[in-house]
C-alpha cells in the first residue's frame, strides 16, 4: 500500500501541497529558469557540494557495515489454534466496525470525501467526489452490505468528476482509490455502469502524460488540461498505475489504457540504474524518462548529484512503485518478464543492502540510504517506516508463487541479470544470492520484518504502531559498526547455518512506563520513535494477512486480533474511527481524523484473515496498493493481438 499524502503528518492534503506549487515565487523562477542547461548545472553543482559537506559533517565519513557479531539463537513461537466459531465471531466483529465507520460517514458527510469522527464534520481533500465511497464499494460487497452499496451506486451513476478550474485532482491518489475501487467493485460484481465511469474518469485524466517520456504529472486539472507538478517525479506517483490501467483496458478493450501502463513499464526497464544496482531511484526526469539526470552531460556532475537525489527506498514516495513490479507480472498471467526481472533486482538489493539488524534485540529492519551503490560511499537513515510494512507481505506472495528456487525456469539467469560489471561495487549481490534457496531467503526477510512491525505495536502501551521510528545503531563495544542482516546471515551460514537465521525469530515486547516515556529514559527497545501517531494504517496488517494466508501459522491471525483489538480501545468514537496523535499513551490522544483507506485496506485486510471463506485467493487475484483486488488476467488470443502481447 502506498499513499504519499497519507505519509504527511495528518491535516497536510492534495489541495494545501499543490497550492505550494501555485504559489511559491521560487517554484515560479524555477520554473522560467529550469529548461536552459546552464542553470540547472551551476545550481545543481553548488546544491551538491553543500549537501556532500553536510552530509560528512553529519556522518563523518561513510560507514560502511561492520562485521557480523555473534547472535543468541533465535526461535519461533505459535500460537494455539481457536476453533472456526471463534473465527467467526472475530470476523463478525470486524463486519461491525466497519459497519459502523461507514454508516457515521453515511450520516455525517456522504457525498464528501472523508468523515472527521471527532465532529461529525465532512470534509473535501480528495476531488471532493465522495472518496470514501469509490474506497469502500469493494468492502461492501464483500462484507455483503447490499443496500448500502445501492446507495453508493446512485452517487457513482451521477459523477461526471468535475473540478474548478484554479484546481488539480493529484493523480496517483485518483487512480489508485477512485479507479481502483472502481474497477475492483466491477470485477467483484459485474456492472457496466463502472466500467463506463472507470474509462470516464481515465480519459477525464488522460491529459496527465503529457510529457516527452510519457511518464505522467503529479495532478492535471481535467477542464482545461493544465498539468501541475515538478519536472522531476516521484517513484510511487509515477510507476503505480500499471494494475489499474491495464485491468481497465482488459475489461474496455481499449489499446489507449495498455499502452500507458507498458510505456511506464519499458521507461522503468530502459531507465539508466548502474548507479543504483539495478534499484529504481526516487526521483525520475519526467522529460527524458531517465532517473535522477542521468542523460546529462556532465559525468562528474552525475556523480555528486547522486548524493542529492539519488534516494534508494522502500517507504516514502517509492513504496508502491516496488510493490507493482511484482503484481504487474502476476495480474498479467506472467506475460510481463521485464516486471518480474525489475523485481528480482529490487529485492536483491534490499536483501543485500537495505536490511539491518538491531544492536540488542537483533530486530531486523529495513531503510533507506543516499548516494551511489556503484562505489563503497552510501549512508543509510536507519529510519524505519510504518509505510515499510507492507514489504515482508509482498517477499512472502513473491515467495509463495514464484519458482524462486528456479528462475532458470523462468529464463532468468542471477549473474546475467546483475554483476559487478553492469551495476559496480553492489553488483557482486547477484553473485552472492546464488548461492542461496531464493524462496527461502525471501521467507527469512518475510518472516523477520513481519516480526519486527509487529513487535513495534505489541512494544506501545496503546497496542499501536509509530509512523516513523529510527534505529540505534552503536553496541556495547563502540568499535563495531552497524550490522547488515546479509552479513551476519553469511557469517551464520559461515558456522554451520545451526537453528534460525539471525533476526528471523519470535520476540518479546519491550513496554516503556508512562514515567519512562516522559522521561526519556526507556532503554531496551532498540529504536526510538520519530513521529508517535498512529493514522489507521494498513501496511502492518497487510503484511500478516499474507503471513497468515502463505505459511498457515496461528500467531500472525492472532496477532492481528491484537492488533483489532488495539484499534477498537484507543480509536472508537461515536461515529467512526480516528488516528491518534501518539502510541505511547493510553487511552490516546485522538486527531480529528478518518481516511478513506481505513475503510479499503485496513478493515478489509482483517475482515479476510478472520474469515474462514476464501473470497480472494491470492494465487488469482490481485490487490492493488489501496487493497482493491483484480482478477488474475487469462489473455483471449483476441487481446494478445490486439495489445500486442
Amino acid at each position: 500500500m502506498s499513499n504519499n499524502y497519507r505519509r504527511l503528518d495528518t491535516g497536510d492534503s492534495p489541495s494545501s501541497l499543490m497550492a505550494i506549487y501555485q504559489r511559491n515565487p521560487l517554484s515560479r523562477l524555477w520554473q522560467l529558469y529550469a529548461h536552459k542547461s546552464y542553470v540547472r548545472l551551476s545550481l545543481y553543482g553548488f546544491l551538491s557540494l553543500c549537501t556532500i559537506s553536510l552530509l560528512y559533517n553529519m556522518f563523518g565519513t561513510s560507514t560502511p557495515a561492520g562485521p557480523a557479531i555473534p547472535y543468541p539463537p533465535e526461535h519461533f513461537e505459535d500460537a494455539n489454534l481457536e476453533p472456526p466459531h471463534v473465527w467467526k465471531d472475530r470476523a463478525d466483529k470486524v463486519r461491525q466496525a466497519f459497519i459502523h465507520a461507514y454508516r457515521g460517514y453515511e450520516y455525517n458527510a456522504f457525498g464528501h470525501d472523508e468523515l472527521r469522527p471527532l465532529s461529525n464534520k465532512a470534509k473535501d481533500n480528495f476531488n471532493g467526489w465522495g472518496v470514501t465511497i469509490y474506497d469502500s464499494l469493494d468492502t461492501l460487497i464483500l462484507l455483503g452490505m447490499d443496500q448500502e452499496y445501492e446507495t453508493a451506486l446512485r452517487h457513482v451513476e451521477k459523477a461526471t468528476f468535475p473540478m474548478p478550474t484554479s484546481e488539480f485532482v493529484p493523480f496517483f491518489e485518483t487512480v489508485i482509490r477512485h479507479l481502483g475501487g472502481l474497477l475492483s467493485a466491477n470485477a467483484l460484481r459485474p456492472n457496466d455502469m463502472l466500467v463506463q465511469k472507470a474509462d470516464l474518469l481515465a480519459q477525464r485524466l488522460d491529459g496527465v502524460f503529457n510529457t516527452d517520456s510519457g511518464l505522467p504529472w503529479f495532478g492535471i486539472n481535467p477542464e482545461n488540461n493544465t498539468t501541475l507538478g515538478s519536472e522531476i517525479g516521484v517513484l510511487a506517483e509515477i510507476a503505480s498505475l500499471q494494475l489499474e490501467y491495464t485491468y481497465l483496458a482488459k475489461v474496455t478493450k481499449n489499446k489507449k489504457w495498455y499502452d500507458r501502463a507498458r510505456n511506464i513499464n519499458r521507461r522503468l526497464y530502459e531507465g539508466n540504474v548502474r548507479d543504483t544496482n539495478g534499484f529504481l531511484p526516487i526521483g525520475w526526469n519526467l522529460s527524458t524518462g531517465q532517473p535522477h539526470d542521468s542523460e546529462s552531460c556532465c559525468l562528474l556532475l552525475i556523480h555528486v548529484l547522486n548524493y542529492l537525489i539519488a534516494i534508494i527506498s522502500v517507504g516514502a514516495q517509492a513504496d508502491s512503485a516496488h510493490e507493482y513490479l511484482l503484481k504487474q507480472y502476476l495480474l498479467t498471467g506472467r506475460t510481463e518478464k521485464a516486471s518480474l526481472e525489475m523485481y528480482i533486482r529490487a529485492t536483491t538489493h534490499i536483501i543485500t543492502n537495505l536490511l539491518y539488524l538491531s544492536p540488542t534485540r537483533h530486530l531486523l529492519y529495513v531503510t533507506d540510504t543516499r548516494g551511489p551503490t556503484s562505489s563503497a560511499v552510501s549512508f543509510p537513515s536507519h529510519i524505519f517506516e510504518h509505510l515499510s510494512c507492507f514489504l515482508p507481505g509482498l517477499l512472502a506472495l513473491g515467495a509463495h508463487l514464484l519458482p524462486l528456487d528456479n528462475l532458470s525456469s523462468l529464463g532468468i539467469d542471477l549473474e546475467q541479470l546483475g554483476n559487478e560489471k553492469l551495476f559496480g561495487l553492489s553488483g557482486k549481490a547477484y553473485r552472492q544470492l546464488k548461492s542461496y534457496n531464493l524462496k527461502e531467503l525471501h521467507m527469512w526477510v518475510a518472516n523477520g520484518l513481519a516480526e519486527t512491525c509487529y513487535i513495534t505495536y505489541a512494544d506501545m502501551p496503546s497496542g499501536l504502531g509509530p509512523d516513523e521510528m529510527i534505529f540505534q545503531t552503536h553496541y556495547a563495544d563502540k568499535s563495531k559498526n552497524p550490522v547488515l542482516w546479509f552479513q551476519a546471515l553469511q557469517s551464520w551460514k559461515s558456522s554451520g547455518a545451526r537453528g534460525i537465521p539471525p533476526g528471523v525469530g519470535t520476540k518479546k515486547p519491550v513496554v516503556y512506563s508512562l514515567d519512562e516515556v516522559r522521561s526519556g529514559l526507556g532503554r531496551g527497545r532498540d529504536y526510538s520513535i520519530r513521529k508517535t501517531a498512529y493514522l489507521l494504517r494498513p501496511e502492518t496488517l497487510e503484511s500478516i494477512y499474507f503471513m497468515w494466508k502463505t505459511t498457515g501459522e496461528a500467531r500472525w491471525r492472532e496477532r492481528g486480533w491484537e492488533i483489532f483489538k488495539s484499534i477498537v480501545k484507543q480509536t472508537w468514537t461515536e461515529s467512526g474511527f480516528a488516528s491518534i496523535r501518539t502510541v505511547e499513551t493510553s487511552p490516546a490522544p485522538m486527531i480529528d481524523d478518518m481516511p478513506s483507506y481505513f475503510y479499503a485496506e485496513t478493515l478489509k485486510y482483517l475482515w479476510l484473515m478472520f474469515t474462514d471463506t476464501d473470497p480472494i485467493p491470492i494465487d488469482s487475484w490481485i490487490f492493488n496498493t489501496e487493497a482493491h483486488p483484480y482478477p488474475r488476467i487469462d489473455w483471449t488470443a483476441e487481446e494478445r493481438k490486439l495489445f500486442g502481447i
